[in-house]
């Protein structure tokens, strides 16, 4: 009698299991380009950005292309300084040329364009706000500081500006915000502190756009008288 041989049963689709090292190829298949690309990516971008700008001083995207301008001594670009155009260039070298008719101190002219950046951005305004309706010019000037005529010239209000500013004791010692504080009475003594770093800048970079003694312009006080 012949022994039957017993068949061995073959395991189903269900049961086979995938031999772990098929599924590690295919992962690393996939892996290598993705991290190529990556590779790729990382240099790219450090390759194409752009150079960074620094953060301390704010800057203008564009100034227009134009010619400078003479105000006084200083031929004033087209800019940016510190993030200003001309227009704002021209009123710093402004408040700059009243500082001279009192003294050369470069202290006192950068005390002066930083009131006029906190108060103005440098711009001659025409219009005053909440805490001031009758302020005008670039040193928001209220009305006890002279005629409208008076506080929308630049240079006039830069000068009645400075007449006052000297007569405050150790000027030229005091922090700068304590100085413009004292002149211009404003709620919050510390507020002129963020805008002295870009006069500072301002004051160098013009004073730098000196002209020669032969080209330069005399310093003179306002033709209109100051108020008390």
């Amino acid at each position: 009698m012949a022994t039957r041989k017993t068949r061995r049963r073959r395991p189903s689709r269900r049961s086979r299991r995938r031999s772990p090292h098929r599924g590690d190829g295919i992962l690393i298949r996939l892996l290598v380009p993705l991290s190529l690309l990556v590779v790729v990516g990382i240099v790219a971008f450090f390759i194409l950005r752009p150079a960074a700008t620094p953060s301390a001083t704010p800057t203008t995207s564009a100034c227009p292309q134009v010619a400078d301008v003479v105000v006084g001594n200083i031929s004033v670009p087209a800019g940016p300084i510190a993030g200003y155009c001309q227009p704002q260039l021209v009123n710093a070298a402004t408040i700059m040329r009243a500082s001279d008719a009192y003294t050369p101190d470069d202290r006192a002219k950068q005390i002066g364009v930083m009131v006029a950046i906190g108060e103005s951005g440098l711009q001659n305004l025409t219009y005053g706000d909440s805490a001031g309706p009758d302020s005008r010019g670039i040193f928001q000037q209220r009305s006890n500081w002279g005629t409208l005529a008076q506080r929308m010239d630049p240079y006039t209000a830069a000068y009645n500006f400075y007449h006052r500013m000297f007569g405050v004791v150790g000027w030229n010692t005091l922090p700068p915000t304590v100085v413009a504080h004292t002149v211009q009475g404003n709620a919050n003594p510390d507020y002129y502190t963020p805008y002295f770093p870009r006069a500072v800048v301002i004051v160098d970079d013009l004073l730098g756009d000196q002209l020669p003694p032969s080209f330069q312009l005399p310093v003179t006080p306002p033709p209109v008288a100051l108020r008390p």
